[in-house]
């Protein structure tokens, strides 16, 4: 595990350098779904910090168990329904799936004052797939203009899920409609860092297009029982 997290750094790296970017832009966010608490603790020994989960369950059952790593940053990137906020709002440090200001709302009631803000990037269902979660583009400058005015939640950004796809030229384009969303919300006086997309097979096409944070799970742990 030690040697394929480094080989996706060295990837990281070796895009950012190829494209001109500053060394240290992108976020490595390792996704630790499906896999065992000392998966995550074994990597976090190694200087990994950042790790996402998709599952409401399993996010506090390993949280619970790795207790103990107090600078562990914790992800969600799953879909999070309204009756399973509130461990998200009381125990994640970024939640990256916001698609409706429900679950936006819910957040900022549970989250707790003592835990800071709770740091949110708004899903955006760039392929059109009706299977995927995600706010329509059109749609993402009302919610993130409502979503601004809930305390206890700072939005960073954007997130999208591309459709899967070997057409990297198709890739590129959904990336870019990410990043040009990113720039509306700028243009509007959001304070906006973070592009948070990229996978293990995608992540130096989701750099060239200005990502800031690629989510890599397969590509450091392995490949996941078929049942997930």
């Amino acid at each position: 595990m030690f040697e394929a997290w480094q080989d996706v750094l060295r990837r990281i790296d070796e895009e950012v350098v190829s494209i001109q970017r500053p060394r240290g832009s992108v976020t490595l966010l390792a996704v630790s779904k499906t896999f065992p608490a000392d998966a995550v603790r074994t990597l976090y020994n190694h200087g990994q910090r950042a790790f996402g989960e998709n599952y409401v369950q399993e996010f506090a059952d390993k949280r619970a168990q790795l207790v103990d790593l107090a600078d562990l940053e914790w992800h969600f990137i799953g879909p999070l329904q309204s009756n399973k906020t509130r461990s998200i709002a009381e125990g994640a440090d970024w939640v990256h799936t916001i698609d409706r200001l429900k679950i936006a709302e819910r957040l900022s009631a549970q989250r707790p004052d003592a835990r800071g803000e709770l740091q949110v990037c708004i899903q955006v269902n760039v392929s059109g797939e009706a299977s995927k979660s995600g706010v329509a583009p059109a749609d993402t400058i009302a919610l993130a203009d409502a979503l601004v005015k809930l305390p206890r939640l700072k939005l960073r950004g954007l997130m999208c899920i591309p459709e899967p796809t070997e057409d990297r030229a198709r890739l590129a384009a959904q990336f870019a409609e990410l990043r040009s969303l990113q720039q509306a919300l700028k243009a509007r006086g959001h304070a906006l860092d973070t592009l948070s997309m990229g996978m293990s097979a995608d992540l130096e096409t989701a750099i060239r297009e200005g990502s800031t944070m690629v989510r890599v799970g397969s590509a450091i742990f392995g490949r996941r029982d078929a049942k997930h």
